[in-house]
């Protein structure tokens, strides 16, 4: 090979390396900037990383600070809670789920006079062994086998009770252990030494006051029974010598000792209830009765003192409301008494209105009455009100007291109103008058209501005339709601003037100025209108009755007005307006009977009646009475009786007479020496068991506590009285008791 060629070979081999070279440094920068690229996206990946590790290296120390701190107050928290638990006075305790003691305070341990095997880890059931066996805890009446089975038992129930404990040394521990839901049990042992003690002498003061409160209520019984033994004599003695001839001085001395005794009897009767209703002692006795003619009764004892104070009573009671319900009779007539005698004593000048009205339920059938007792009195100051239903309390202060009264009756009638479910209320204004009223609910008694007679159909217009207006207000909506007419006039004069031939019925009050009732009837008598009826309603009949212008008057009617016997009256009256002038002229000088006098019983009329048989022997009546006092007011009593009447000093001089004297009746004392009046009828019962007789035998008693009256009939007595004694029901006992083969006692009325 020439050596042109090897140069040409070898430029072309060095061109060809030239070329390869070039080659692999494109490749080899192609490559550098590829893992120039890489580096510096893992140089990012780097710095990233380093960053995160650092935010987590921070964390971390943040947390472990934090838990350090956690770990610290945790520490703290426990230090605290269980030194508060140390420093407490009752013990605490923790148990696990196998009853092993996990820890205690020293409070609880305290009680175990530092045991060494009552420490944690020692069991609930050796802690009641060590208990028992070391004297620790006071069984009472139990064993210690007894006692360690029973806190056993209760330990092991889901929910143990409270239970107390008595310690050696007297101390009273109440364990109080609460199970969780893993097993877990805390108990606390209270000492509850100071609330047991004070319990005891809470219970020992109530025995004394209940001892006391019974001390009391002997000491009212006592001085009931020993303050109404002499009354007795004081009221008896009175009533009877009123019943003499007596001279205006003496009648005047008489009335007053009366009415001195009375109101003594209220007095007491007051604080006896008083003192019952302190002691919830006072009870409520339902029964059947007749609200309307509660009212016009204790009106009607009322009246008395209305007409020497020359006011008028009225009493509007509701056409449409029923009025027999069921209650208990005494206590609405005493509040009745109370709230209407109130406005009797308050009252100088006036009137004196009992309004009653009420909405009966037809499903149910109770009924809501609500009673107002309107007067023309004294009224009561506004800041004086609130006082007014407060015990012993009056709105005069005792240096200014122009009214007697012990300040009881309004806080009992608002006690016995309470009682039976209602409330009671005043509203008054100074110097004007007053209203006191209450309200309660009542039971319609069974069966059929009162019903006013149908009136007949000739009387459709009477003229009412009076100078009242409310008396006017009260007549005529009572008698346009029997669909009668009326005219209203308030004076005579006026009456005159609006007397027509229309007017089937004058109806007329006694006492108006200018010219009274009686007047009028007169006048009316005397002019062309003399045919037309004429019936007065007047505060006293009897003054109206001995009247000489009497004879122009058809019917004298008691105020206030009995819608009974308004209604009977008008009935009776409306009949015979036909013929009505002859029958007037025949009746001139007849006297009207008062319609409120009661007629005379059946066996009354024929013992008066000179044709009825005279039985032979005489009604036999046995008092035991150890009073001498006493005995002579019952003698003076019946003195006017055809009976046979014999005394006996005590329980065993009463057994004697009745087996020799074989009574018809006997009063019994109850309170008399050797022996009492009960044990006396128990011995009477016993002895009439053997001959089929039963004797009636009445309680004469000056006990008057709650419950007196059903313990004396316990003991075989037929009725009970208490002092003092009333003639009235005296005699009507005797009468009802007359037995066919006697004479009738009374002889005349």
């Amino acid at each position: 090979m020439s050596l042109v060629n090897k140069l040409a070979k070898e430029r072309r081999a060095r061109l060809a390396a030239e070329r390869l070279l070039e080659l692999k440094q494109a490749e080899l920068s192609s490559a550098n900037r590829k893992l120039g690229r890489h580096a510096l996206a893992l140089t990012k990946q780097i710095g990233a990383t380093q960053a995160e590790v650092a935010n987590v290296r921070d964390e971390n120390e943040k947390v472990k600070s934090d838990l350090s701190a956690a770990n610290h107050k945790i520490e703290v928290a426990e230090r605290r809670l269980w030194h508060s638990i140390q420093t407490i006075q009752d013990g605490f305790a923790f148990f696990d789920a196998d009853s092993k003691l996990i820890g205690a305070n020293a409070a609880y341990l305290n009680a175990f006079e530092g045991l060494d095997e009552v420490t944690p880890g020692v069991s609930y059931m050796r802690i009641l062994q060590v208990m028992t066996d070391e004297g620790i805890v006071n069984t009472e009446e139990m064993s210690a086998v007894e006692w360690r089975a029973m806190m056993t038992d209760r330990w092991l129930s889901l929910t143990p009770a409270p239970i107390v404990i008595r310690m050696w040394n007297d101390q009273y521990v109440k364990l109080i252990d609460q199970r969780g839901h893993g097993g877990d049990v805390v108990s606390l042992a209270l000492n509850i030494t100071s609330t047991v003690r004070y319990e005891a002498q809470i219970h020992a003061a109530r025995e004394r006051a209940e001892a006391a409160n019974r001390a009391k209520s002997a000491f009212l019984a006592n001085m009931s029974h020993e303050i109404r033994t002499p009354m007795n004599g004081v009221v008896g003695m009175s009533e009877l010598l009123g019943d003499t001839k007596l001279d205006e001085d003496q009648r005047l001395y008489v009335d007053t000792i009366r009415n001195s005794g009375e109101a003594l009897l209220v007095i007491i009767n007051d604080v006896l209830d008083y003192s019952k209703i302190e002691a919830d002692r006072l009870a409520l006795y339902p029964e059947p009765f007749d609200l309307e003619r509660s009212i016009h009764e204790i009106a009607l004892l009322l009246q008395p003192t209305v007409r020497d104070k020359g006011l008028t009573m009225l009493v509007d009671y509701d056409l449409f409301l029923p009025t027999r319900f069921v209650g208990d009779p005494g206590r609405i007539r005493q509040v009745l008494t109370n709230l209407i005698g109130n406005a009797v004593k308050f009252t100088h000048t006036g009137h004196v209105v009992v309004r009653v009205t009420g909405v009966p339920d037809a499903e149910t059938r109770p009924c809501a009455i609500h009673v107002a007792i309107e007067d023309t009195g004294i009224g009561i100051p506004d800041d004086k009100i609130d006082h007014v239903f407060g015990e012993f309390n009056q709105v005069e202060n005792e240096r200014n007291r122009q009214f007697d009264g012990t300040g009881l009756g309004l806080a009992i009638s608002k006690r016995l109103i309470e009682m039976m479910g209602g409330s009671v209320w005043v509203e008054s204004e100074e110097n004007k008058g007053s209203c006191f009223g209450f309200r309660v609910t009542l039971p319609l008694a069974d069966g059929p209501q009162p019903a006013p007679p149908p009136l007949p159909s000739k009387l459709r217009h009477v003229l009412v005339v009076d100078d009242l207006a409310v008396n006017r207000a009260i007549l005529e909506k009572q008698m346009t709601q029997m669909g009668i007419r009326v005219t209203s006039c308030s004076s005579g004069r006026e009456a005159l003037e609006q007397l027509e031939s229309s007017v089937d019925l004058v109806l007329s009050d006694h006492n108006m100025p200018e010219m009274d009732g009686l007047e009028l009837a007169q006048a009316i008598g005397d002019g062309p209108y003399a045919s037309v009826p004429f019936v007065l309603h007047s505060s006293n009949p009897a003054m109206a009755q001995t009247d000489p212008c009497r004879r122009y008057v058809q019917a004298v009617l008691q105020k206030p007005l009995p819608r009974a016997e308004l209604y009977s009256r008008l009935s009776e009256l409306g009949a015979g307006l036909q013929g009505e002038q002859a029958r007037v002229a025949q009746n001139l000088d007849r006297e009207e009977v008062n319609p409120l006098t009661p007629s005379p019983a059946p066996h009354e009329r024929e013992a008066h009646s000179p044709q009825a048989p005279q039985a032979e022997r005489k009604m036999r009546i046995l008092a035991a009475e150890d009073n001498r006092t006493n005995q002579l007011v019952f003698q003076k009593m019946v003195q006017d009786l055809d009976v046979d009447l014999r005394f006996a000093n005590d329980g065993v001089d009463a057994l004697r007479a009745y087996s020799e004297f074989r009574p018809d009746l006997i009063f019994m004392d109850i309170s008399m020496p050797q022996m009492d009046g009960k044990e006396a009828t128990t011995e009477i019962r016993q002895i009439e068991q053997g001959t089929g007789r039963r004797v009636p035998i009445i309680a004469l008693t000056a006990h008057a506590m709650d419950g007196d009256a059903e313990e004396i009939l316990s003991a075989g007595l037929d009725f009970y009285m208490t002092k003092p004694l009333r003639k009235a029901e005296i005699l009507d006992r005797i009468r009802s008791h007359c037995p066919e083969d006697a004479r009738h006692p009374i002889l005349y009325d």
